[in-house]
């Protein structure tokens, strides 16, 4: 199989997508407690940007219908989810305010903190940035759970685990 280069655009939208594709992330949901009750966002951007102070960020899309409540919000606790938890993660991904049979307790400011999850970094809002067709949402973290386990990823548009090397 050859190589294929090609410029970014319109036409060339699909084949940029796939080639994006071949990198692999992890999987988060972002929570915020709204004054219409707590809200969900399933994402799979999410980096370290600093260690002091402490600086997480993700970035929402501008068409998703739940982009401004998020951009609203001042505190938010952003999730690593874990290799079972496939279901939770579509669950968000398709609608962020469905917390029906969702075992989670408010943070210590609010936010919705989802059990089970292998990480869990509470945030108060850093900066936003303006991205294109996305929003750059920095996070300064005030508060850290983590568990061992395995994660979530999505690679190739399928989400799957990480096969561990002996």
């Amino acid at each position: 199989m050859s190589d294929t280069t090609f410029v970014p655009g319109p036409e060339t939208a699909r084949a940029y997508r796939d080639a994006l594709g071949a990198y692999g992330t992890g999987v988060g949901v972002v929570t915020i407690q709204t004054p219409h009750g707590p809200a969900a966002i399933t994402v799979n951007s999410f980096t370290s940007v600093s260690m002091a102070p402490p600086l997480v960020l993700w970035c929402p899309a501008k068409t998703s219908l739940r982009h401004d409540a998020f951009m609203q919000a001042e505190r938010f606790a952003f999730h690593v989810m874990a290799e079972d938890q496939l279901p939770l993660a579509q669950r968000f991904a398709r609608q962020g305010d469905d917390f029906d049979a969702v075992d989670w307790v408010p943070n210590s400011d609010g936010a919705p903190a989802i059990a089970g999850c292998l990480a869990r970094f509470d945030c108060r809002r850093h900066a936003c940035h303006d991205a294109g067709d996305h929003t750059i949402v920095i996070g300064e973290v005030l508060q850290v759970a983590a568990r061992p386990g395995k994660g979530l990823l999505f690679k190739r548009g399928q989400y799957g685990g990480f096969l561990e090397q002996s």
